[in-house]
């Protein structure tokens, strides 16, 4: 039997040795913009967890939610330069630093939830991750973001229904040429501000997904949501290209698989709360939810689809390889 010193100094050599393996363990530092209980961040968490399991402990990742690191933008930008490992985006902002994401942001280019995720997890994808390599960053996953509607203080049944609405959009040039399609007025407002300008006219309406009724609390100033589903723009997480490049191939494979088996965690817990907030918009906040014939929207903004297939060769193949994947073309 060993004595009380013995089992001491076991200890102590334990904890030396825990105290090592941490010390040569690589950390990674994530950037996102989200609170901490947005489907996002929880997914996130649980990446590092399964990035921890598969490699003993070797590699790990930390979480910084709430832009701690700075904006979406800003991140993005200390990424490409090396000085932050990972960052989550969305497509619409990453338009601006690749143009392969732009596919991805087309009104109505996916034709169903299902579609979207078939695509989200194909070769696709994989290309558009790989296409920013010499930008400096490289895409890991797709994260399911929900589909986006338009909600105003009225009904938008279609496209005739925005006339002379002020409509806040994203920065993005996808999104404000789509409601100049539609016959509404574009106006980039910043989300922190969205409320505020709702409340007081400064725009008429907006678009997103339901979350922001509750999350936000828009739909305090905003009663009725049309369930027009105009696109379906996925987060996107990424890694410097410059810290890619100092894991070794091992670390590399845990990581990937890692955000892949994030990406279904994720889907789940996002679309579990997607339907709980719906809920919560009507029962609690009166918000009112209204089915629209998507069509004439469709319709509307082929235009888009057209011209940015004839930007170039690539984008024409990525639009082609997405519509092929849909359920319709599949029979």
């Amino acid at each position: 039997m060993r004595t009380p010193s013995q089992l001491l100094a076991l200890v102590l050599i334990a904890s030396v040795g825990l105290a090592v393996g941490a010390a040569n363990a690589k950390s990674l530092r994530v950037s996102h913009n989200l609170p901490t209980d947005n489907p996002a961040h929880i997914s996130l968490e649980f990446m590092a967890e399964r990035v921890d399991e598969l490699t003993n402990g070797d590699l790990r990742l930390r979480v910084f939610p709430n832009g701690q690191l700075g904006t979406q933008r800003e991140s993005v930008e200390l990424m490409q330069n090396g000085l932050l490992d990972m960052a989550r985006s969305n497509a619409a902002e990453m338009e601006a630093f690749e143009p392969s994401y732009a596919v991805m942001n087309l009104p109505y280019i996916f034709e169903s939830e299902p579609h979207y995720y078939e695509v989200l997890t194909s070769d696709v994808a994989e290309d558009i991750f790989n296409a920013s390599r010499d930008k400096g960053f490289i895409g890991l996953a797709f994260m399911v973001d929900g589909s986006r509607s338009f909600y105003a203080n009225k009904a938008i049944k279609q496209p005739s229904d925005l006339n002379g609405m002020k409509i806040r959009v994203q920065p993005s040039p996808s999104a404000i040429q789509m409601v100049e399609l539609l016959g509404g007025s574009p106006t980039p407002i910043a989300f922190g501000e969205l409320y505020s300008a709702l409340q007081q006219g400064v725009v008429d309406g907006a678009e997103n997904n339901p979350q922001a009724l509750v999350d936000v609390r828009h739909g305090e100033v905003a009663k009725v949501y049309s369930q027009d589903e105009h696109t379906m723009i996925p987060g996107v997480l990424m890694i410097s290209t410059q810290v890619w490049d100092t894991l070794t191939e091992e670390q590399q494979n845990a990581l990937k698989q890692a955000a892949r088996e994030m990406m279904d965690f994720h889907r789940d817990l996002y679309n579990k709360q997607t339907l709980e907030m719906i809920e919560v918009a009507k029962n609690d906040l009166g918000v009112e939810f209204v089915e629209v014939e998507k069509a004439p929207f469709i319709e509307a903004v082929q235009p888009m689809h057209e011209e940015l297939a004839a930007k170039s060769d690539k984008m024409a193949d990525l639009i082609q390889r997405i519509k092929d994947r849909a359920p319709s073309n599949s029979e």
